[in-house]
């Protein structure tokens, strides 16, 4: 077929099916000019709330930007951005937009928040290959992807399908987070991603020695750091996004951003 890549000749029907998904994930894509991952191994370190913020400090700057909530199973984006908005689940999907930027999730899919989605790892990975398939974002600046926690399915088939310009390494200042971090970036170099920096969450205000060590080991920078604030904890429970409501929050994630530009 045109345009598509010539496969290896005696090729595995599996191999090849993940190729030809790859193409067809990169031309539904085509118009989308940056891609970034938010990610840890580890949960419970402020992934979402950094991604969200990333992406509303980027629209800020005046970028076309979309989030898409990867935590297939356990999505929190919209319950975070307050958004009661739903898709219509035939392709192609068409995520709403809330201040300024385009916001995609399950939660979007799904009658009650309060249900869980319990799937295995195949269903989860076939939403979140359909999710790059068969979403419509039109042409954005950025896409910013809200990673699950884990060194598994999710952030495997993200790895595998999606061509990103990196992923960021959220973590917090214990050791147990660090090290975690250090898996998460391993991994994703390991399948050839690369590491954009990384942002230490619930901070004092400067790296601690876990987070430093993080960095070194994969050999990038610490991006900045996000201090521990109540803020971030009620502006979620009210669907408010801190970067529009704070400008010193705003400031924090301009700061960051603009690092890795």
């Amino acid at each position: 077929m045109e345009g598509e890549t010539e496969l290896p000749k005696g090729a595995h029907p599996s191999f090849a099916r993940v190729i030809q998904q790859k193409q067809r994930v990169k031309a539904n894509l085509s118009k989308i000019k940056h891609k970034i991952g938010v990610y840890s191994a580890k949960g419970g370190v402020g992934k979402t709330t950094i991604a969200i913020n990333l992406a509303y400090a980027l629209s800020r700057k005046g970028f076309r930007v979309g989030l898409l909530d990867a935590d297939i199973d356990c999505p929190n984006v919209t319950m975070f951005l307050g958004i009661e908005d739903r898709m219509d689940p035939h392709a192609p999907l068409k995520p709403p937009t809330k201040d300024g930027v385009k916001v995609a999730s399950t939660a979007m899919l799904t009658d009650e928040l309060k249900k869980p989605i319990i799937w295995r790892g195949p269903m989860v990975t076939k939403m979140l290959s359909d999710f790059f398939e068969y979403t419509d974002w039109g042409e954005l600046d950025y896409l910013i992807v809200d990673s699950s926690p884990g060194t598994s399915d999710t952030p495997l088939t993200i790895m595998q399908l999606l061509d990103t310009d990196g992923f960021i390494i959220v973590t917090t200042p214990q050791k147990i987070a660090g090290v975690n971090s250090m898996r998460s970036g391993i991994m994703a170099k390991r399948l050839g991603s690369n590491i954009l920096g990384v942002v230490e969450n619930m901070s004092d205000g400067k790296p601690s020695r876990s987070t430093n060590e993080a960095a070194e080991t994969l050999g990038v920078s610490v991006l900045g750091c996000v201090k521990a604030d109540a803020r971030f904890n009620s502006s979620s429970d009210s669907g408010i996004v801190p970067v529009l409501e704070y400008p010193d929050i705003e400031k924090e994630f301009t700061l960051i951003i603009e690092r890795f530009l």
